[in-house]
Parts: C-alpha cells; structure tokens; sequence
C-alpha cells in the first residue's frame, strides 16, 4: 500500500479524535442562591406599613364635610339672610364646632351674637334668636379711653357695670366722700377695635330705659368708667 493511501485512510480517525477532544465544554454549576426569610419578612413589613399609611392619607383627605360658611361682614346683632351666608366643601376636625351645612335653614332669622367676617366657618355660638337688645332696654354707645376699660376683652353679653366718678377737681353736691358712686347696669352688645392713634374704644353698652339718658350724659361729660360685674351678678 502507498503512503498515500495509508493518509487518506487514517485521516477520519484523526478528525474523530480531534472532534471528540474539542466538543461543547459543559458550563459550571451555580449553586441556587440562598433565601434569606428575615429580609424577606422586611420586605414584606415596610409594604404594608407604607400601603397602609397611603391608605389612611386618602381617607383623611377623601373625608370631607359640608359646613355653613359667612361670605359677607355680618354686624353684631344683625339678623342672618341666606345672602350672608354660604357652603363649603372641607376636611373638618372634630374638635372644631360648624354649622353643618344641612342646618343652614336652621339659623337664617338668627341674629349674629358676634361680628362675622367672610370666608369663616359659622360656629353655633355665633348666632342667637334672641334680640341683643330686648324691650324696655336702650343701647348706648360709649366711647372710651384706655384706662377707662378693663384690659379684657369685652364679649358681646358680658355684664358690665357702668360708673359714675366726679369730673377733676369737682365734688358731687350734697355727696359725702364715703358715698359709693352712682352706678348703672349694662350688657355689652359690641366693642370695636381700638382707634389707631387714639386707643379709643367705642362700646355699645344695653341699658335698661331709665338709666340710658344718664349713662349719656356720663359719658359726654367724661364723667364715665365701665367695670366687670361679677359671674351672674354675684
């Protein structure tokens, strides 16, 4: 046999054998990767914690309420139309008293206890169906100087007494110096702010009609000082 006939047949073991040498190398395992159940646990825990807290935040903010609002300047004592007032949409906390918007009907007729402002919220103790100034009283308007007044604030229906003290360097005639003044009974009905400059305070003061005339002439004399009465006159 030729030499080349002896290469021709052993070339197709040797291409076997190269073939079988040189095949797809398997890859290397990789072992699973381990589970840790506590973060998983954690994981799971701040989920809900934060889907529960988004949930409380839409209720908070999905809860709204129906209230009656002011929606024009509302002078004490002044009788309420539907023209003063108005509805509102809002989230409202239960520590807070409104009128519900249901009970609008409820004190249209009732008098402002209070000055109402627009854009408030009306409270029940904003309003009353009782007249500020009843039969048989006055009101008189005083006005005031800071030392004239208490430092407190005075509230619509506050008891207020009203004295008379001598003007400077007189003497009531036929009085005694141990003669308790002359005094007159009041209610206060409004007080305004104090005057920029002046301080002056301007207090429209319920009287019975008797003394209205005199609690005047006090007054325009600067003759006048309002006092606290005590809690149910006691």
């Amino acid at each position: 046999m030729s030499k080349t006939q002896e290469r021709v047949d052993t070339a197709p073991n040797s291409v076997s054998q190269q073939g079988r040498l040189a095949g797809p190398v398997a890859p290397p395992r990789v072992s699973a990767r381990r589970r840790r159940p506590g973060v998983i646990a954690l994981s799971l825990a701040l989920i809900a914690a934060g889907g529960a807290g988004v949930a409380v935040l839409l209720l908070q903010v999905g809860h709204r309420t129906e209230v009656v609002t002011v929606v024009r300047d509302v002078q004490v004592g002044q009788v309420l139309t539907e023209d003063d007032l108005g509805k509102a949409s809002v989230a409202l906390d239960p520590a807070v008293k409104a009128v519900r918007a249901d009970g609008l009907e409820s004190v249209v007729g009732k008098r402002a206890a209070v000055e109402l402002k627009p854009g408030s919220l009306l409270a029940p103790s904003q309003v009353t169906k009782d007249s500020l100034v009843k039969a048989g009283e006055q009101l008189v308007p005083i006005g005031l100087e800071p030392k004239q007044i208490p430092a407190t604030s005075l509230v619509p229906g506050q008891k207020v007494e009203l004295v008379h003290v001598p003007a400077q360097g007189t003497t009531d005639t036929g009085k005694t110096s141990g003669a308790a003044p002359q005094t007159i009974d009041g209610r206060v009905v409004k007080a305004s702010a104090a005057a920029p400059g002046t301080g002056i305070v301007v207090v429209d003061v319920a009287t019975s009609a008797t003394d209205g005339a005199t609690a005047a002439a006090w007054e325009a004399a600067g003759t006048l000082r309002l006092v606290l009465a005590a809690p149910d006159g006691s």
